[in-house]
């Protein structure tokens, strides 16, 4: 019976990967980003007579799916960014998911009859945190400023842990009945404190490892995988901020990461993760749309009309409570400050709207609305649970799905432009592959030059290192956008493809001969790999 079971659950995974995948490809047929498209698909596929009711276990989500997922996230943040726009992500992650809690919880108890005030908390804790995964995927078939992705990414990495830390308060403000603020702020600061400093302390155990033990680039991989767990996990034990934890210490092994890892790892290691992100990623977006019979069930008191027209009212909310939040987060702190105002470009009436409307929620939503427990400590059903996960669906599918599809419509009707200087992406890419390539030669001229005057293959090192600062000069010149010169290195972009290409194919004619060893083949095939995908990053 059990082995039954088993194999059923293995076959439901591979059937949802399956389906994710293909519905992911349909998507991208029809241009629409797949968080959206995957829930929009989960909910037909939820109305499809005689498939399974699919129960998500939140600590499915909380412990399988949540810290590779913050791991990663945190991984991709550049800290640099992260750092200098730390005000606004704060007033977002901390400010604005407090206040977006309070409202709630005051305008549910004044329309939903029954509900109290620590229920009202409850929902605002679920609902308060935007999904980063969402707004990413929708941003990058647009062009906006570096500053929206980055305040966007950053706000991400926190929101989840102050609403976690909300939801976890009222929810004990539920069961036992009391509540008290002092006791709450007091948690919350050594929750969020304790939680940071366990994540920057088995960071560092795993960065020493990583430095230190004699790890091979498939031992450092596995090695990343291991690491968030064990920070949430750990924080967790001691009823500590899990989600802070796996945060501070998936920046820190970020930063010092060139100090630890060779190539060979940087490569297989980003090369796994962006595939077992994707896939988990994918996972719990069509799951939430597969989770309205769920949702559906066992309303109660509730008929089906009020329990949407509650969903609805609350989703228009929490959609002008962000943007309402937007504009006094921007402007006050530089009407106060005059230090701010002479530092920082004005971000402009843009850039809030843009991160105002990109509030779609997500994962952390439907997994704390799910982890509601069936009945309280002295036996008695949960008040008003079903209800709160229905309200929590109507909400994520509401902002998923409107916000999410009228986002890129909304950054093209602002015109948005990027209002701090800085050189356009192609040149940047082109100085930064000349200042390597001086400091090369530099460094050659200055310390090999016996071995440069007596050793043929060092002085080609040095002959072909010229010879691409040389080239790299010239797209640099060519970047100025003389028409002749941008299609002269068009052409020259697609020789080189050309020619990869009939060495690959050369390859599987020497494959076919049967003479040299098939490693030796794969050796050669990753080389050409790695050349095309440098060319593929060229500017173009």
């Amino acid at each position: 019976m059990h082995d039954n079971a088993l194999h059923e659950t293995i076959l439901l995974v591979l059937g949802l990967l399956f389906a994710m995948l293909l519905l992911v490809m349909l998507g991208q047929k029809l241009r629409i980003s797949y968080p959206i498209f995957l829930v929009l698909a989960g909910l037909a596929l939820s109305f499809v007579p005689g498939l399974p009711l699919i129960v998500i276990d939140p600590d499915l989500i909380f412990l399988i799916f949540l810290p590779p997922l913050l791991y990663q996230a945190a991984w991709d943040t550049s800290w640099k960014d992260f750092w200098r726009w730390k005000r606004p992500i704060a007033l977002l992650a901390f400010g604005l998911v407090f206040f977006t809690s309070t409202i709630v919880a005051y305008v549910s108890t004044s329309i939903i009859p029954g509900f109290t005030l620590a229920l009202g908390f409850l929902l605002g804790g679920i609902i308060s945190p935007p999904d980063a995964v969402a707004a990413t995927s929708v941003l990058k078939g647009v062009k906006v400023p570096r500053r929206v992705t980055g305040i966007l990414e950053g706000e991400s990495l926190i929101n989840d842990a102050s609403s976690l830390i909300v939801f976890r308060f009222a929810l004990a403000a539920v069961v036992s009945g009391a509540f008290s603020w002092h006791e709450a702020a007091t948690s919350f600061v050594l929750a969020s404190g304790l939680g940071l400093v366990i994540g920057l302390a088995v960071g560092y155990g795993f960065y020493l490892i990583h430095k230190y033990l004699p790890t091979t680039p498939s031992i450092n991989t596995v090695l990343t995988f291991i690491a968030p767990y064990v920070m949430y996990l750990l924080a967790e034990e001691f009823h500590f901020s899990g989600v802070l934890a796996v945060v501070s210490g998936g920046l820190m092994l970020s930063y010092h990461s060139h100090r630890v890892f060779d190539a060979n790892t940087r490569l297989q290691t980003a090369s796994v993760w962006s595939s077992v992100g994707f896939a988990l990623n994918g996972l719990v977006f069509i799951l939430i749309g597969l989770e309205l019979p769920v949702a559906v069930q066992g309303l109660g008191n509730y008929s089906l009309r009020q329990a949407i027209t509650y969903g609805l009212i609350i989703s228009a909310m929490v959609i002008v409570i962000r943007l309402l939040w937007m504009f006094p987060a921007a402007f006050v702190p530089r009407w106060l400050f005059r230090s701010i105002r002479t530092q920082e470009v004005s971000p402009g009436w843009q850039g809030p709207v843009i991160i105002g409307w990109a509030g779609m929620r997500g994962v952390v939503s439907l997994a704390s609305a799910l982890s509601v427990p069936l009945l309280l400590s002295n036996g008695q059903a949960f008040p008003q649970r079903n209800l709160i996960l229905f309200i929590t669906f109507v909400v994520i599918l509401v902002t998923l799905v409107f916000q999410g599809l009228t986002l890129p419509a909304i950054i093209r009707l602002t015109r948005v432009a990027d209002t701090e200087e800085r050189m356009p992406t192609d040149e940047q890419e082109a100085g930064i592959r000349l200042r390597l390539r001086h400091v090369a030669l530099a460094h050659l001229a200055r310390n090999y030059e016996a071995d440069i005057r007596d050793n043929e293959m060092i002085s080609a090192l040095q002959h072909r290192m010229q010879a691409e600062a040389q080239r790299t000069g010239n797209l640099l010149e060519a970047l100025d956008y003389d028409e002749s010169k941008r299609r002269a290195l068009q052409r020259y972009h697609q020789v080189l493809l050309d020619v990869l290409q009939v060495q690959r194919e050369e390859l599987f004619v020497l494959r076919q001969e049967d003479v040299f060893e098939e490693e030796m083949l794969r050796h050669q095939e990753a080389q050409l790999d790695l050349d095309e995908a440098k060319i593929s990053h060229m500017p173009h």
